[in-house]
């Protein structure tokens, strides 16, 4: 079967026999569909019929909270790599839809963030005959509801559902649906970060709850400062966008103001107008501590709508049992974040990694374990002791620059005492890196070198200060260790014996974490037990070998065409 980037599934089952459907149409879908799969929702849609058949408005009920909430959380079980998204314009209560509406949702055609090319659904069909007719209504369906691409597929899934009963067919029509209360302005609060579908969940069910207006705060700077692995965390930019972008698609008639939240509360301890909070278990007590607040400011409290917490089928001993935006980051470790750039001046063999973090980050043993991996590992720590041997063009010019008395009885250089002379004046120190750190650069170059004639197919540089010294044309890629810069601070003191304002200051004059993620090819970290950083490790190690294969062949082929 074809595989389409974008689709869009039509559920035409009643809503109480969707939640038993779900799991199997999303496991079929995920087949047909590689990227972002829409959701429609019209229970009882007969596509059957032959004629012409219009979307209607479907009301809001409690039972659809609940569908939605199973629906994302069945497909980060399922399909985790597809962007599920339910859309809500044709979800509406009667008294909600104007006269000059009347029961149309779609007027005209919705404009989707991505056109679908295929649409699908689990309308059953009892006769292999009806296919073509029922397909042809669907696509007919799909397109009076959305601007699709030409030429639209459609897909019946339900010959690979497994037939699911339940006792309550019979008896559907005696269940009375309860409707689902709602406000005219809502308001939610939160990261954001790599949309999931516990954050869909939470955004879907405000915009079923809101009929005019949906306020979101999104966390920024200091609310960001105690995130697992913050440096990972999308830019707000980025973050806005995807919610907008997703919204937009969910429900266009609302009107979405985004905010960013440099505090706990926001505006929703000063908005008049709005009327509910949308809050999970975990975060009742900041919507209670909200409320109060609202107290304070001589404003009506606001209503307080709970959601479940998603839970994380395939969560790892130091994620959370949750679907959370930590756990995604730390499944990042190890990964390829962006592409190396293409190193033509490289020879492809050996390939070489460079290794840098901060003082305390763990970056030498994280060489140490990748050298027990096969890796030859280039120590510039070593290398930097080895520039200022005497005889050496940086010993020498060194000399020139800071004068003799920086030698010692045995003409080698004091190397505190040349410290002192460049501590806390960038212009000398300056004078010294431009002095050492090109003399580091051919030591690396050399070892290098030997590496390949010992027949090594990796390097890894460990170099503190690769970025800043620019040695990345050295290397294919570069790689950061990382941890908290708490955690740094007592690791250094620890270590070194220093005082912790001392630590503190040596990790100041270095460049931040979020500084080196930024130039990273991939992130480490070490904060947890020895064998979560190996497990780490293993993963880079074995996604390492993936890529310098597919180098190699490049390679070839760049040879091959210049022959």
């Amino acid at each position: 079967m074809s595989m389409f980037s974008t689709g869009v599934l039509v559920l035409t089952s009643p809503l109480h026999v969707l939640p038993l459907r779900i799991a199997p149409v999303l496991t079929s879908a995920a087949q047909v569909v590689e990227r972002t799969l829409y959701v429609h929702l019209h229970p009882g849609l007969n596509l059957s019929t032959g004629g012409q058949v219009r979307p209607v408005y479907i009301p809001p009920v409690v039972d659809l909270c609940s569908l939605i909430s199973r629906l994302y959380s069945n497909a980060a079980d399922i399909c985790g790599h597809l962007d599920v998204r339910v859309l809500l314009t044709n979800i509406r209560s009667q008294s909600g839809v104007s006269s000059a509406t009347s029961n149309v949702p779609f007027p005209t055609p919705q404009t989707l963030s991505h056109s679908p090319e295929v649409v699908l659904t689990d309308f059953p069909i009892q006769d292999p005959g009806q296919s073509c007719p029922v397909t042809q209504c669907l696509k007919r369906y799909a397109g009076h509801c959305y601007v699709c691409t030409p030429g639209l597929s459609s897909v019946l899934l339900q010959p690979t559902l497994e037939e699911v009963t339940s006792e309550e067919d019979d008896d559907r029509g005696g269940r009375k649906e309860t409707q689902l209360q709602s406000f005219t302005d809502v308001v939610v609060g939160g990261t954001f970060d790599r949309l999931h579908g516990a954050h869909k969940t939470l955004l879907n069910i405000s915009c079923l709850l809101a009929n005019r207006r949906f306020v979101i705060g999104v966390c920024d700077q200091e609310l960001l400062k105690n995130k697992v692995l913050k440096e990972l965390i999308e830019p707000y930019d980025h973050r806005v966008h995807r919610l907008r972008e997703f919204l937009n698609d969910v429900k266009p008639s609302l009107k979405y103001e985004i905010f960013p939240l440099s505090d706990p509360f926001g505006p929703s301890i000063s908005d008049p107008e709005l009327q509910c909070i949308v809050v999970s278990e975990e975060t009742r007590r900041g919507g209670e501590a909200v409320n109060r607040k609202r107290v304070e400011n001589s404003l009506a409290e606001l209503v307080l709508y709970e959601i479940q917490l998603l839970k994380d089928a395939h969560h790892a001993d130091i994620e959370e049992e949750k679907i959370s935006s930590s756990s995604l980051r730390t499944r990042l470790l190890g990964t390829l974040l962006k592409p190396p750039s293409p190193r033509s001046d490289l020879s492809p063999d050996p390939y070489v990694i460079g290794l840098t973090g901060g003082s305390g980050s763990g970056k030498s043993s994280i060489a140490l374990r990748l050298e027990g991996l096969g890796a030859a590992r280039i120590d510039c720590d070593q290398l930097g002791h080895e520039a200022y041997l005497p005889g050496t063009s940086a010993y020498h010019k060194v000399l020139q620059e800071f004068g003799s008395d920086i030698i010692n009885e045995d003409k080698t250089i004091n190397r505190r005492i040349l410290g002192g002379k460049v501590f806390g004046n960038q212009e000398r120190l300056k004078a010294l890196t431009d002095i050492v750190w090109p003399e580091i650069a051919l030591l690396v170059k050399k070892e290098i070198l030997l590496a390949k004639q010992q027949g090594k197919k990796v390097c890894v540089v460990d170099a503190a200060v690769l970025l800043e010294a620019g040695w990345t044309h050295l290397v294919h890629e570069v790689w950061v260790a990382t941890v908290p810069e708490e955690e740094a601070v007592k690791r250094i003191v620890q270590r070194d014996g220093v005082k912790e304002e001392d630590a503190v200051r040596r990790l100041k004059s270095q460049w931040p974490n979020a500084k080196l993620v930024e130039c990273a090819n991939v992130v480490l970290c070490t904060l947890w037990e020895p064998d979560v950083t190996q497990r780490q490790i293993l993963k880079a190690w074995n996604l390492l070998q993936q890529r310098i294969q597919e180098t190699k062949e490049e390679h070839r082929s760049t040879e091959n065409i210049h022959s």
